[in-house]
């Protein structure tokens, strides 16, 4: 194919892989869709090649499907049968790091456990962590606005994002790794490519905010009567603990039931609670925080927001609590299959949205086994079900659920973003304005659709 000989002499024979040389695991991703063979898989190790990889295949009309850790689990990095698939694995430098200004430059390859290990080097810290962190990469986590733990206290991606440099399709590049917190000019670019999932540009380089890096950690469970009573435990910790409340995970009873019953765990109260938060707050000094911290929860449990606490006096006890809410790593194992959906929704509605929820699956299925937890300081709430306690139906789960998301007004992805797997669905969350708007975008920066095509929504 012409297209692969001129890749192979602009740069290099070694970037470019075809046939069985294209390893398995550049087929699909985490997402579970069926694998699709590419024409060829290649892997560039600068800007300036993969800018050349996007000019060539412009001029030949050949489709480009952007790849990172393909640890998505929306198909957005499924690459398409006639088209390449491009990976950014071999930019994988964190190219520097700034203490004083609490930035750091790196390529779309690096890991996101790389980057925190920079991070953690100076004393510093990123505002992003994700199971993946081994194998995500800033790319892909920048392409999905990836959010996962400490988006309660720092944000998304999106937030963490002072500069970009991505390469449209055409193959020229837009270098803005610009440094600065303010920067008014214009219009704000690179927000467009941040959450774009590939179908706009490719991301090769990122400068990145990071954060003082806490000095002590407090980490307890709370026992609460009601969501209610959530959300103003919350407002309470946030109000006497201002920008230092790092984790509220929210579970429901179903949920601390099957996470201790799988795990073999002990009931961590002496009676059972409708809902447990697992709460973290970050500080100067261990000793003074967790005294703050008990004194804050006795206070609520006076005033009736929580019912019981149990507080972690060590490290070890701590990752016990953590334990029960990462349960979600057992999944796989004990429901066959799990059927995620990861939703948000307007915080002072997701008690009741999950009420009506459970309602209408309970009308379908009877004996579906669902769990309900979430982040939900973010508006973040995961439901997982069993498959086969609602018989393999997974199609009209989605169905019953994101009618309710589209309802109370919230998104059918509050992390993952919509690939192939979520894209019938995204009418429950955006208007058809709102979707002319986004597909007028796609045609200014990639009018011959050869980004990502086919992800996200249709053309």
């Amino acid at each position: 194919m012409a297209l692969l000989d001129a890749l192979s002499r602009e740069i290099g024979p070694d970037r470019v892989q075809t046939g069985d040389a294209i390893p398995v695991r550049h087929r699909t991703d985490w997402s579970g869709m069926a694998p699709v063979q590419p024409l060829a898989l290649v892997r560039p190790r600068s800007t300036r090649e993969v800018s050349a990889v996007l000019r060539l295949c412009s001029a030949h009309r050949v489709p480009v499907v952007p790849q990172g850790g393909l640890t998505g689990l929306a198909g957005a990095a499924v690459p398409c049968a006639d088209g390449i698939a491009l990976s950014l694995d071999r930019m994988n430098a964190v190219e520097s790091l700034d203490a004083a200004a609490a930035t750091v430059t790196v390529q779309a390859g690096a890991t996101l456990e790389a980057v925190q290990q920079a991070a953690a080097a100076q004393g510093l810290q990123f505002g992003v962590d994700l199971g993946a962190r081994g194998s995500c990469q800033i790319g892909g986590n920048l392409a999905t606005n990836a959010g996962g733990n400490g988006v309660l206290q720092f944000g998304m991606m999106r937030e963490q994002t002072l500069g970009l440099e991505v390469v449209l399709a055409d193959g020229s590049v837009l270098p803005m790794l610009r440094p600065m917190i303010k920067n008014n000019t214009g219009y704000d670019l690179k927000q467009l490519f941040i959450g774009a999932e590939g179908t706009l540009g490719v991301i090769t380089r990122a400068v990145l905010r990071l954060h003082p890096a806490p000095r002590a950690r407090a980490t307890t469970l709370v026992a609460l009567p009601d969501f209610d009573a959530a959300l103003a435990l919350l407002g309470r910790l946030q109000a006497r603990f201002p920008g230092a409340v790092a984790a509220f995970e929210l579970m429901w009873r179903d949920f601390v039931e099957t996470s201790l019953r799988w795990q073999m765990l002990r009931e961590p109260f002496e009676s059972a609670h409708p809902f447990v938060a697992l709460v973290d707050v970050v500080g100067d000094a261990e000793a003074p925080l967790r005294d703050a911290l008990e004194e804050a929860l006795a206070g609520a449990m006076e005033d009736g927001f929580a019912v019981d606490a149990a507080f972690a006096q060590s490290q070890s006890q701590a990752q016990s609590f953590w334990k029960i809410r990462e349960a979600t790593a057992e999944l796989p194992v004990h429901m066959h299959p799990p059927i995620n959906l990861d939703v948000s929704l307007p915080m002072r509605d997701i008690g009741r949205f999950a009420e009506v929820c459970r309602t209408a699956l309970d009308a379908r299925w009877p004996s579906h086994h669902s769990l309900f937890f979430g982040h939900v300081g973010d508006s973040n709430l995961h439901i997982t079900t069993d498959g086969r306690s609602i018989g393999g139906e997974a199609g009209e789960f989605e169905r019953i659920v994101y009618a309710q998301v589209a309802a109370f007004g919230g998104s059918v992805s509050a992390e993952h973003g919509i690939g192939l797997h979520k894209k019938p669905h995204l009418g429950a969350s955006r208007t058809p304005a709102e979707l002319a708007a986004m597909r007028a975008i796609k045609h200014a920066l990639d009018p011959h659709r050869l980004l990502n095509p086919g992800k996200v929504f249709d053309l």
